[in-house]
């Protein structure tokens, strides 16, 4: 795949030239492609050439990432062919990269096959923050289960009040009137009384 510049200053000729190959692979049941080299052509020769790595797609798919380049800060995609080339004087950037070599319909590019990995910084940090969430609720549950009862914390220091069947004849002994008015009314000698500890 060819893209044709022309002449753009003193570059005579500009070709940017992909090679794509197809491979079929029987796991995945599918043909697929990938770009292997890009070169660079001006004044009627080869001046740069470039491997590509990681930059496949099926074949009934197009290939897309944010940056295809040669620089290091954008993962490097491009990888200069030899170290006595002069790929190494270039600095490549594609920007909002797009590419399908094969079974393109309509002059339209298939459904993309992104470069971004499922990792992506942010959702790794979606992770950590559930994962930090998820422990405090731990935390918080073991402490709910471990509470103890405030009922374990009173202390009486009798029996809790209860009126005992009298007899008849001890009723005398164990009333003591108030006043003397028409209605009689008794209080109880042994008061009990609770000490709560909290």
């Amino acid at each position: 795949l060819s893209l044709k510049f022309g002449d753009i200053g003193n570059l005579k000729g500009l070709v940017i030239r992909f090679l794509l190959t197809t491979t079929y692979y029987q796991l995945s049941v599918q043909n697929w492609f990938s770009l292997h080299r890009l070169q660079l052509l001006y004044n009627h020769s080869i001046q740069a050439t470039f491997n590509a790595t990681r930059i496949y797609a099926p074949a009934t798919y197009s290939y897309h990432c944010e940056h295809v380049s040669s620089l290091q800060r954008y993962d490097a995609l491009l990888i200069p062919s030899s170290a006595n080339d002069l790929s190494k004087l270039w600095e490549v950037t594609f920007i909002d990269f797009q590419i399908q070599g094969f079974n393109i319909q309509e002059g339209h590019f298939a459904y993309a096959k992104d470069s971004a990995s499922f990792f992506s910084p942010a959702i790794l940090m979606g992770l950590v923050m559930s994962l930090i969430l998820l422990l405090v609720l731990a935390y918080a549950l073991h402490m709910l289960i471990h509470l103890k009862s405030l009922d374990r914390h009173y202390e009486c220091k009798a029996s809790p009040a209860y009126f005992a069947e009298m007899k008849d004849n001890d009723m005398g002994d164990e009333k003591e009137p108030l006043r003397s008015s028409g209605n009689e009314s008794y209080e109880l000698r042994n008061q009990q009384f609770c000490k709560i500890y909290i």
